[in-house]
């Protein structure tokens, strides 16, 4: 569990980057509407929850930096007993401040006052302040039907002399780079998720339908978490079905002699693992299957050897498609390195964190404290299969960990569980 003293830290190295004269207004989000009076699953606002710690709907942070202060505000919902009948508790005052560190905190319907005491030219609460950094991130809604876009131009429209940039950039530029708490974290989610993994391998054989091997991933990593639930929706893709990249629809039953992709992860405290492996539902491999998870898998590991701080995704992406294309081809897969694109289609890594695709830029250099995927992979539809080998790799100062190492990929170990079982 993060503490407290974390959030405050990475809301001081936000304060460096602002300017002063500055304020900063990021928000939790509202949930979003499904049908009808329906409404989807609430999920925080991740850069919020970074920065504050707390995942609670129609919240909002404001930091001021101006004449040399700092100041914290949160906001939050207040108590509404007949609310809390409905959608249950609420935090306090005091479970904000114990959650957060940031010592003010005020009913969410105090924002507005409060920033005007801060921006309006007749108060000027805080001194002078010229710039309000908006975290713009596409789709966050404030309210029903209002996002921080639209609160952008209302504000330029009442504060014509104030400035706004988005912060969007600058907090994921923070979020880039894990702490050892958050390392921490995901190797907990990652540990979950070779539980579940291990259930599902357990149950697959032919005649299982795919959502049960799914469903039984939840159930595992659900009864371990604590009801953390899911980093994504399961991939779980039998047979054809595995050379279908994000495979939507796990109805299918397994067959015999069908290769089983699952791409799937668990949570831990917003932290997601994001693992892919690839096993036989017969317990066995065929040659055809065998030889071409050889290749993926000996990519899988060239790429954890090759990652090093000053390589950027482009290089490894680079990397990997020389790798495979090589191999297929001397395998007599391809007739030539530029068929590979019929076969492998996607990026070979992307950054990992509170979110599966953790935002970041793609062409900043690889830095100590990075956790990144390592997801080669070759889909061979006119086989009947796709092979699918992902790890996730924490950058270290010379090379990278492989954080998931404990879930096992090697042919003789796949093959030997089953013998097993």
């Amino acid at each position: 569990m993060i503490k407290a003293e974390e959030f405050g830290e990475r809301r001081q190295r936000l304060f460096d980057k602002m300017e002063d004269g500055s304020a900063l207004i990021v928000y939790s989000g509202v949930p979003k509407m499904c049908s009808a009076d329906e409404i989807y699953p609430f999920e925080v606002n991740r850069n919020f929850y970074y920065l504050t710690g707390i995942s609670q709907e129609d919240s909002a942070l404001l930091l001021i930096n101006a004449e040399g202060e700092r100041k914290e505000f949160l906001f939050v919902s207040p108590f509404d007993p007949v609310k809390e009948k409905w959608y249950g508790k609420r935090l306090t005052p005091e479970e904000a401040q114990a959650a957060s560190g940031i010592r003010n905190v005020l009913q969410n319907n105090a924002l507005s006052a409060k920033l005007d005491s801060a921006l309006n030219e007749n108060f000027q609460e805080f001194g002078d302040i010229h710039k309000v950094y908006l975290d713009l991130e596409k789709e966050l809604k404030i309210a029903e039907g209002t996002s921080t876009q639209d609160y952008k131009e209302a504000l330029m429209k009442i504060y014509r002399s104030i400035q706004i940039e988005d912060c969007y950039g600058l907090i994921v530029r923070l979020r880039m780079v894990k702490s050892p708490s958050e390392v921490a974290e995901l190797r907990e989610a990652i540990a979950t998720t070779k539980l579940g993994i291990g259930a599902v391998m357990a149950l697959a054989r032919p005649g299982v339908k795919e959502y049960e091997l799914a469903n039984e991933f939840l159930r595992v990593v659900n009864d371990d978490s604590g009801y953390q639930g899911l980093s994504f929706p399961t991939i779980m893709a039998s047979g054809v079905h595995g050379a279908c990249l994000h495979y939507p629809t796990p109805l299918d039953v397994v067959k015999k002699g069908d290769l089983v992709l699952m791409d799937l992860g668990s949570r831990n405290g917003y932290y997601c693992a994001d693992i892919s492996r690839t096993i036989p539902a017969n317990g066995r491999f065929d040659p055809i299957q065998k030889t071409v998870y050889e290749i993926v898998l000996g990519c899988n590991k060239a790429v954890a050897a090759f990652v090093k701080p000053g390589l950027t995704l482009k290089d490894l992406q680079n990397f990997t498609i020389e790798y495979l294309s090589s191999e297929c081809l001397t395998k007599g897969l391809i007739a030539k390195k530029e068929d590979l694109v019929n076969y492998y289609f996607h990026s070979v890594s992307h950054h990992i964190g509170l979110d599966t695709h953790d935002p970041g830029d793609r062409e900043l250099p690889l830095e100590a404290g990075n956790i990144i995927s390592d997801e080669p992979g070759l889909y061979l539809k006119d086989k009947g299969f796709g092979i699918r080998i992902e790890d996730d790799l924490l950058v270290t100062r010379d090379g990278c960990e492989v954080l998931s190492k404990e879930i096992i990929k090697e042919i003789p170990d796949i093959e030997q569980f089953y013998k097993k079982s």
